[in-house]
């Protein structure tokens, strides 16, 4: 099982995982088609371009944990777009 499966893994699991880090979230991302787009400050955006979905998160600083509220949006818009 690759890194992004299993991080996917994750994100799909029940209760939505409090702590993913920033990384592996980017990679999940990525893997399932998104692009990065830095925005203002430490606003990122993931664009899809098949699926004409965008996903806007804040990186975290200065610690590499991802905030529950984030990955919460991360989760929704994947379910709504058929990826999980």
């Amino acid at each position: 099982m690759t890194k992004q499966a299993k991080a996917l893994a994750r994100l799909m699991g029940s209760p939505t995982p409090s702590t993913i880090k920033w990384d592996e979230l980017k990679s999940v991302l990525e893997h399932l088609g998104y692009v990065m787009i830095s925005g203002a400050g430490s606003r990122r955006k993931f664009f899809h371009a098949k699926k004409n979905d965008l996903i806007i998160c804040h990186a975290p600083h200065p610690s590499p944990e991802v905030d529950k509220g984030c990955i919460a949006d991360v989760v929704e818009h994947l379910k709504n777009n058929g990826f999980m």
